[in-house]
């Protein structure tokens, strides 16, 4: 079976220049983990995941020794606490304020449209990737193909 047979057509896509709390949002609305984003003439030009967005938040968490905590670590707990809460918030505003194709992916492995769904199952458990954009001649998305679509395919025979 090819490509072209088994892929979504109608795919979500994003522009460079969306800002990264737009694409989380959108990203979370429509139950996706990943989406290409493309340049103005419709090019293939990346792909955003969640976790290229979770990367941008650094993980904070106090240390304290919990077995036999001195008097220090009590009474300096609250304090870190709350530091720690004010830099996952200005995290989070960074975060917001970046555009995907500041964190995007640049590097995409692709597939046409004529290849064969095994070629796509191949690619995708050699780079360990869920999804291929999918890209004629000229660079332009045609399409994307997932692990689900390829086991839909199996299945359909």
């Amino acid at each position: 079976m090819k490509i072209q047979d088994a892929m979504e057509k109608e795919v979500i896509k994003f522009q460079i220049d969306d800002r990264i709390i737009d694409v989380a949002g959108s990203l979370r609305e429509n139950k996706i983990s990943g989406a290409p984003v493309v340049d103005k003439e419709g090019k293939l030009a990346g792909i955003i995941s969640e976790g290229d967005i979770m990367r941008l938040i650094e993980v904070h968490s106090p240390h304290m020794n919990l077995i036999l905590p001195a008097p220090l670590d009590l009474i300096e707990l609250p304090v870190r606490m709350k530091y720690e809460m004010d830099e996952i918030a200005e995290d989070m505003n960074k975060a917001a304020s970046l555009l995907i194709g500041e964190i995007m992916t640049k590097k995409v492995i692709t597939i046409g449209p004529e290849a064969d769904i095994s070629d796509a199952a191949h690619l995708m458990d050699t780079h360990d990737v869920k999804r291929l954009p999918v890209v004629d001649s000229h660079g332009k998305m045609v399409g994307i193909i997932t692990r689900g679509d390829i086991i839909g395919a199996l299945v359909r025979g």
